[in-house]
């Protein structure tokens, strides 16, 4: 499963969040702050982007985006749940109109049997309750799974702004 997202891809959609006069921000794990540099490696990205955080540690999680504690032992960081209250922290945080975040096993070590290297949980979110979570397993290299996962939350953000644009 090839996934791209070209820079002719990423121009397009941030006109549209000028368009829109809105902005984005990013809540990462397993990337490690790819979304975001793919986001600022457009020139003029700072009118739709103002800032992005990498909680990679659980307790950043906890400290920077609100993540519960609990939720986190609960279900596990690479959860729906966990990633849910990423997003919500993320959008607070950075008072943005739409929020990315993602939390996986880019692997080759760190995967179960319940959460295999290349499970990826990937959220989208707007600031007025839309919620789009989703679990991947994605295959290949570590550095592969991270960038199947970029893309993959780059395209499903940039469909939803494009919808909203559409109405």
């Amino acid at each position: 499963m090839k996934i791209v997202f070209t820079q002719k891809d990423m121009i397009k959609f941030q006109n549209n969040l000028r368009l829109l006069n809105h902005t984005i921000t990013t809540a990462e794990s397993c990337t490690g702050g790819m979304i975001a540099s793919k986001i600022t490696s457009i020139s003029g990205s700072s009118d739709i982007f103002h800032g992005g955080i990498i909680t990679y540690a659980n307790h950043i999680k906890e400290q920077e985006l609100g993540v519960n504690k609990e939720t986190m032992i609960r279900h596990g960081v690479v959860s729906r749940e966990v990633v849910r209250e990423m997003l919500e922290g993320v959008l607070k945080k950075f008072n943005a109109n739409y929020a990315i975040a993602v939390s996986g096993v880019a692997g080759p070590t760190g995967g179960t049997p319940n959460k295999p290297v290349g499970m990826v949980v990937l959220g989208i979110a707007d600031n007025k309750g839309f919620f789009d979570i989703e679990i991947y397993h994605f295959k290949g290299t570590r550095i592969e799974v991270q960038k199947q996962a970029a893309y993959t939350s780059l395209q499903k953000i940039s469909k939803f702004v494009q919808n909203c644009l559409d109405k």
